[in-house]
């Protein structure tokens, strides 16, 4: 096996890349593509086909003799915009417009035992995708473009030195010889592979650091794009699913006399936790699952609600071990001084993307296609394997653009009960669950209890810090048993541990405090909640002792100088000083999380203590180089937006074991109207690039809180922050 190239910046790739080269073209591909993708698949997927000689080679980078250029990424599009960011990383060390390259999902049937790590296991997730990608898919390119020259050198009888790459054209120093890529692909495919790869440096970018449209807008536009929920598979029929009503309940008898009497009901099912309908269209399916009379044998957790769950938590370090997440105490920890001590309280909250759970199945006895929009393609197609007891050599995973997911998609529970289904169908099926039904399954973000407590001097100097963390698994819930008890889940302490501050005596610890109710991970993961909980007691800090919150924050980052950098320009851009008048106020978040540095200032007013309306909001973002201005700004202000919903109204609440909220009339999100103007700063940076798309929620929650407080002298230490000000709180302990 020849290495495909051997970089001093990164070898992320090496030397286990294989290429295949079809139709006179050149690919640096990871593995031949099995024929259960093929064209039609395929036209299903990608934003333009492209011609039928591509279909069947897989690859990182693929040049045909007709001048087509494939990228197929390792990412899912789910409204983040990676597509587009990955083209423009491959494109500029190829030297090709990105609008010219195809732009294809990865599947995990695609990747061979040969494939690098970073394919191996395909997720897009925990803001990773250019972090993860940022030097393999620029090698990728180089390396595709050195081997063009290559053949380009051959057939003109050159040296290499003399020629130039350039918007997918081959040149000579001359001028007079000039060709297309295609041209060069079948000799390209017979060239040696470059050893060494140099990538180019910063000053010669051409794309990178600019602002450029997404590639999937006007698929999206015209409506010709393919989501999941838009598969259509010939012979399909529909299926709509009821999950359990209370946590815990199995299915007991099914009346169907009715159901089964509706035109177009073809059967009814059932495994021991839900029921499914199958009928010719979904609007029949869902009939016929409301016309079904199901009795439902419920369990211990049918008498539970919030408040019992919520002691639960709160309560956990009384019978659980603390386990340390972080301890930087001295050998003399005991410090005399003012102890200030607050606790947060943090709800249950649902993902409710825009597409609800769906999922087209077929099972075959000799394997079995799956069609969906997933994170997590690798993960399903083991998740269909267990199901169905096939190898996963016989399962294809045919994974879509997702029409938001929120870390919902990250999961298979859903997926896996459709599989049970079925299994049960001779035909393919597509089960689309309710919007009722997709919040009612829902993995929820945990709910936490968090304890924390800091020592001041006589001065004001913040000399102790103490943090403790009570709260569910999400690691443990997403490989069961894989996290061991008295072993730390790094995702619950995560933006507690790692603070951007300077903190003295620093003592972090988890109590594991599981419940009834599933959970799983949600937009911002660990630091959307530990960063609010931070962030919020630096404002209290900084009001007991008569500081202002930017220049005490500004105190304790000596150690950190991007983070000075950012809260100096965000009061500057934010005009932090500038008087406000009575029933406004300004808040400010700060935070270091998911390799990126960002600073929020949001202002509020509240009108009379019944509503509370977003003014504005200023953000200044570090994150490292900057691959599309466009598309970080997209990110920060829908993490925003994401972000001040949840924590207005975001909260899931459980009465006599049922889930209470089934839409959007009880979990509401903000409307058009209540969005604010978003001015998005990005500092221009070298370090290496950092992740986007949890960055901006991370920050809402502790910003639209603090700026509560200025406003107000209202501090919210539990969110929804509108039970505060409407008088909802019903669940208060």
């Amino acid at each position: 096996m020849s290495s495909l190239f051997v970089s001093k910046a990164d070898n992320a790739l090496g030397s286990l890349l294989r290429r295949h080269f079809l139709g006179g073209g050149i690919a640096l591909a990871f593995a031949a593509l099995p024929s259960a993708r093929g064209k039609g698949a395929l036209a299903q997927t990608n934003l333009n086909p492209p011609p039928s000689s591509d279909v069947t080679l897989g690859g990182v980078v693929r040049i045909g003799s007709d001048n087509q250029i494939s990228l197929i990424v390792p990412n899912v599009e789910m409204g983040q915009g990676i597509y587009t960011t990955e083209a423009i990383i491959i494109a500029e060390e190829l030297e090709v417009d990105p609008n010219d390259i195809t732009v294809l999902p990865a599947l995990p049937q695609d990747v061979s035992e040969f494939a690098p790590e970073f394919l191996k296991s395909l997720s897009t997730g925990g803001s990773r995708s250019v972090r993860k990608g940022w030097v393999p898919l620029r090698q990728a390119g180089a390396t595709a473009r050195l081997m063009l020259l290559a053949a380009a050198a051959t057939r003109w009888n050159t040296e290499q030195r003399f020629l130039v790459a350039e918007n997918g054209y081959i040149k000579d120093h001359t001028g007079q010889r000039c060709a297309k890529y295609g041209e060069f692909a079948a000799e390209a495919a017979r060239q040696n592979i470059p050893q060494v790869v140099p990538l180019k440096a910063a000053d010669d970018w051409k794309l990178i650091g600019k602002s450029f449209p997404r590639l999937d807008i006007p698929a999206k536009t015209n409506g010709t794009a393919v989501f999941g929920i838009d598969v259509r598979i010939p012979d399909m029929v529909i299926g709509t699913i009821m999950g359990p009503p209370s946590l815990g309940a199995k299915v007991r008898f099914i009346d169907d006399t009715l159901c089964k009497n509706i035109p177009g009901v073809l059967d009814v099912l059932k495994t021991d936790t839900a029921v499914a309908v199958i009928a010719k269209n979904y609007w029949t399916a869902k009939k016929g699952l409301g016309a079904l009379k199901v009795t439902w044998l419920e369990g211990k957790e049918a008498s539970l609600s919030s408040i019992d769950i919520r002691k639960t938590i709160r309560d956990a370090s009384l019978s659980v071990p603390e386990v340390i997440a972080r301890d930087e105490r001295t050998e003399d920890a005991s410090v005399e001084g003012r102890k200030l001590e607050a606790a947060y309280e943090l709800p249950f909250l649902s993902h409710t993307p825009m597409e609800p759970a769906n999922v087209t199945v077929h099972v075959r006895a000799e394997g079995c296609d799956v069609w969906m929009g997933t994170q997590v393609p690798t993960r399903a197609r083991t998740a269909v394997a267990q199901v169905t007891g096939l190898p996963q050599e016989k399962i294809a995973i045919h994974n879509h653009m997702i029409g938001g997911s929120f870390g919902r998609r990250l999961a298979t529970d859903f997926l896996e009960q459709a599989t049970h289904f079925a299994c049960q169908v001779s035909r393919p099926v597509k089960f689309i669950w309710s919007r009722e039904e997709d919040i009612r399954q829902d993995l929820f973000r945990p709910a936490y209890y968090d304890r924390i407590s800091a020592t001041l001097g006589q001065d004001g100097q913040l000399l102790s810090w103490r943090h403790h963390v009570s709260g569910p698994s999400v690691v443990d819930r997403f490989t069961p048993g894989g996290l061991p008890l008295g072993k730390l889940d790094s995702d619950a302490v995560a933006g507690a541990v790692d603070t951007p501050y300077d903190l003295p005596q620093m003592f972090v610890t988890w109590t594991r405090a599981e419940t009834p109710v599933p959970v799983g991970w949600w937009r911002g993961v660990g630091p959307a909640h530990n960063v609010y909980v931070v962030e919020s007691f630096i404002d209290e800090l900084a009001t007991a002792t008569d500081n202002d919150p930017l220049e005490y924050r500004l105190h304790l980052l000596r150690k950190n100088p991007r983070s000075v950098a950012l809260l100096k320009r965000v009061a500057q851009k934010s005009q932090w000083s500038k008087p406000l008048p009575s029933g406004t106020g300004r808040g400010l978040a700060l935070h270091n999380a998911f390799g990126t540095h960002c600073a929020v200032v949001t202002e509020v007013m509240v009108t009379d203590k019944k509503y509370i309306a977003i003014t504005k909001v200023t953000a200044v973002i570090d994150c490292g180089i900057a691959v599309n201005l466009d598309t970080i700004k997209a990110q920060i202000e829908g993490g925003l937006l994401f972000g001040f919903s949840a924590a207005l109204y975001g909260e899931i609440t459980i009465k006599n074991g049922r889930i209470e909220q089934s839409n959007f009339h009880n979990y509401p999100l903000m409307r058009i109207n209540e969005a604010p103007p978003i001015d998005v700063h990005i500092i221009k940076s070298t370090e290496s690039p950092g992740g986007i798309g949890e960055v901006g929620t991370t920050a809402a929650f502790p910003s639209l809180g603090n700026a509560l407080f200025n406003a107000t002298g209202t501090r919210c230490r539990r969110y929804p922050f509108s039970q505060y000000f409407f008088n909802e709180d019903k669940n208060a302990i």
